[in-house]
């Protein structure tokens, strides 16, 4: 591929996946379950081959591409259209997303094959695939906010996927909900830049910046682009899962576990970070903004991480830890560390995605039990599963030289580096969820795969949903020893595993100080100078790995997996007094900080009301009483009025005529009679 991108090859890139799932979705009897797999792999196959010639175009060759595809609507000056931007930003986010979703894809392959809505998951994945490539690769923020949406809808299909469960349902309406809150959110941030900078497009929006910090919103004294970029950022933590709007996520696991790794993990919300990042040159403008950002991400990343603690359910577990990295990518942006986000985002694609995945394994091996409760020795019985989950929880826990270590060290760096208001406590959470994090993950991996083999006697009976399973339609969950997941399955876990190890080793110095987002991502040295003294610092990857071994994150890391395994290997007892002693502690995580409560018992309640109060005062009162019923009934007044002088008697309208003339001729006259008679007087 040359320096200058093909239309046509990066066109392909989305529409290959919407190909694929329109044929799996629409002809799904017709083509059979590996016609469906079939052609939505190959679909997102073409995707990826694509994307990675364009990774390599903009990182070798400096090619970038900027233009309209198809221009839809124009009102004046307003153009409404959908175009490519390709950067080093938007070509990273390409292959991550198709990468990440081809695992899925073979994945699925195993995981859903005894599943009746085989072609319609693969319809969906592929759909979903198609709306994340539209909302990375837009030049505008119409077309951004069409995937932005078009994401959530897909999302609500596949965690509402066994919609016979009510669990499902709940789920999915409840992740349906949340996010039209920070959606109304974000549309209102889009609609405040484009009434103040008459445009959508991204450059054009950018090129004003610096005029729209002038601004002032109307009647306060509020920064216009403080306000705007805040509107933005709830949009963002409605879609990453910010407190308070990420109670959506951890019940979204109701949904089969390949759409955990392709939503939860690598795509969907990491979706409001790369909106943030993109958004750069208007956040650096608002130090407001900015420290709202690293706060709201400070509290999800230390307070999400803390629930992942007492979480039983394997999923759960990793979805809390998905919560919790997400608020630390939430943190680099508020530190104006943007590519050091999404460098974050990046890694954490590959190794949340494989964990989520090795998971799923777990579940088939366990017959679709998913209580850790009931596992133990799995290792044995288990070993592709076992060590691509090892390699995971490294990662996740940033193990020196493994990639979660180069992203989640820079970030702690970067905050460090942060002279905003929140960098102190936002420092103080990330480090100590650097605690959490490996206690929680390395709880789970010694309760899954080491110790007693609870899955002879199943100490926790696991809950039968009307299929009678835990996870999916397959109904086992009768005493069994487990087993090693077919080649499907584990294919995709020693591809995704490969990354997770090497890729923060191997892109560090060109994403983060070589200049790979120097186009994409905008930062004022002087008022935000953490990545300048970070760069200042780096004296490659090697030597970044043996300065780890010395840090303090390192060690706090090594202390949660050795109290966690002293924890549940040596003295199981210690957690079960903890418990007993701190009760309240317990019943506040168990509750999870009572925002499920709240959002059902008090904001819904009060929906209600006002919702009771615009139908008999609104709906039933003013609309129906007066607007409507209250024009019937004048209408009815005024015709019981004119039906006194409808007689039907000729010589009635015969006299009604006559006097009618004579009132219209005295009407007539009246002004030169009463002229004459004022002359008259006047003599």
């Amino acid at each position: 591929m040359s320096a200058t991108l093909s239309q046509n090859m990066l066109l392909a890139v989305p529409l290959a996946p919407l190909v694929g799932a329109v044929v799996a979705g629409l002809f799904g009897k017709q083509v059979g379950r590996r016609g469906a797999h079939t052609v939505t792999i190959l679909g997102v196959l073409i995707a990826f081959i694509i994307s990675a010639m364009t990774l390599k175009a903009v990182a070798v060759d400096g090619a970038r591409f900027n233009a309209t595809v198809y221009e839809w609507m124009t009102l004046g000056a307003l153009k409404m259209e959908i175009g490519f931007l390709v950067d080093g930003l938007t070509a990273m986010m390409m292959c991550v997303v198709t990468f990440v979703s081809l695992m899925v894809h073979i994945y699925t392959i195993g995981y859903m094959e005894e599943d009746p809505g085989y072609q319609r998951f693969f319809s969906y994945i592929s759909l979903f695939t198609f709306s994340m490539l539209m909302l990375v690769m837009s030049n505008n923020m119409l077309q951004l906010f069409f995937g932005w949406e078009a994401v959530g809808l897909v999302s609500y299909l596949l965690i509402g996927f066994w919609f016979t469960r009510p669990s499902a349902v709940f789920a999915n309406m409840k992740a349906f909900l949340v996010n039209r809150v920070g959606d109304f959110g974000f549309i209102l941030g889009i609609g405040l830049l484009l009434a103040f900078g008459n445009t959508l497009n991204y450059s054009e929006i950018f090129a004003k910046a610096p005029e729209l910090a002038k601004a002032v919103f109307p009647g306060t004294e509020w920064m216009l682009l403080t306000v705007a970029c805040i509107c933005l950022f709830i949009g963002a933590m409605g879609k990453s899962a910010q407190v308070p709007l990420h109670v959506w996520l951890p019940d979204s696991m109701e949904g089969p576990t390949p759409i955990s790794a392709l939503i939860h993990a690598a795509t969907m919300v990491t979706a409001g970070i790369f909106m943030v990042a993109r958004m750069s040159p208007l956040f650096e403008l608002s130090d407001v903004a900015l420290s709202f950002v690293l706060v709201i991400g400070a509290i999800t990343a230390l307070f999400m991480g803390f629930l992942g603690i007492i979480q039983n359910d394997i999923k759960r577990v990793v979805a809390y830890s998905t919560l919790s990295q997400l608020g630390y990518m939430t943190v680099a942006l508020g530190a104006s560390a943007y590519s050091v986000a999404v460098f974050h985002l990046m890694t954490h694609a590959f190794f949340k995605a494989l964990l989520f995945l090795a998971a799923g394994s777990v579940i088939i091996g366990m017959h679709h039990d998913q209580d850790i409760r009931n596992m133990g020795g799995l290792r044995k019985y288990m070993p592709i599963t076992w060590i691509t989950s090892l390699l995971g929880s490294l990662a996740l826990i940033g193990t020196p030289l493994f990639s979660g270590f180069y992203s989640k060290d820079s970030i702690i760096e970067a905050v460090h580096a942060s002279h905003l208001p929140g960098a102190g406590f936002a420092y103080i959470a990330v480090i100590v969820g650097v605690f959490v994090t490996a206690f929680y993950s390395f709880r789970m991996y010694f309760l899954v795969f080491h110790g007693k083999e609870n899955f002879r006697h199943k100490p926790f009976p696991v809950e039968d949903d009307e299929h009678g399973h835990h996870d999916d339609e397959h109904g086992h969950h009768e005493p069994h020893v487990p087993h090693e997941s077919p080649w499907v399955v584990t294919a995709p876990l020693l591809l995704l595993a490969i990354p997770s190890v090497v890729i923060g080793f191997m892109t560090i110095q060109g994403m983060l100080y070589g200049g790979f987002f120097e186009d994409s991502i905008f930062i004022n040295p002087e008022k935000h100078p953490a990545m300048e003294e970070m760069k200042n610092e780096f004296h490659g990857a090697v030597a970044m790995a043996l300065h780890g071994l010395t840090s303090l994150p390192f060690w706090l890391a090594l202390a949660g997996v050795v109290t966690a395994y002293v924890f549940y290997m040596v003295k199981p007892a210690i957690p079960a007094w903890i418990k007993s002693k701190f009760g309240f502690v317990y019943t506040l995580l168990e509750n999870k900080y009572f925002f499920d409560w709240f959002n059902e018992n008090v904001l819904s309640a009060g929906a209600r009301l006002l919702g009771r109060g615009l139908w008999k005062g609104g709906d039933a009162a003013i609309i129906d009483g007066v607007l409507i019923d209250g024009s019937a009934r004048a209408v009815g007044a005024f015709a019981s009025v004119v039906r006194v002088v409808q007689t039907g008697y000729l010589y009635w309208y015969a006299l009604v005529m006559i006097l009618g003339v004579i009132l219209l001729m005295t009407w007539q006259l009246w002004g030169p009679l009463m002229s004459a008679a004022g002359s008259l007087f006047s003599k």
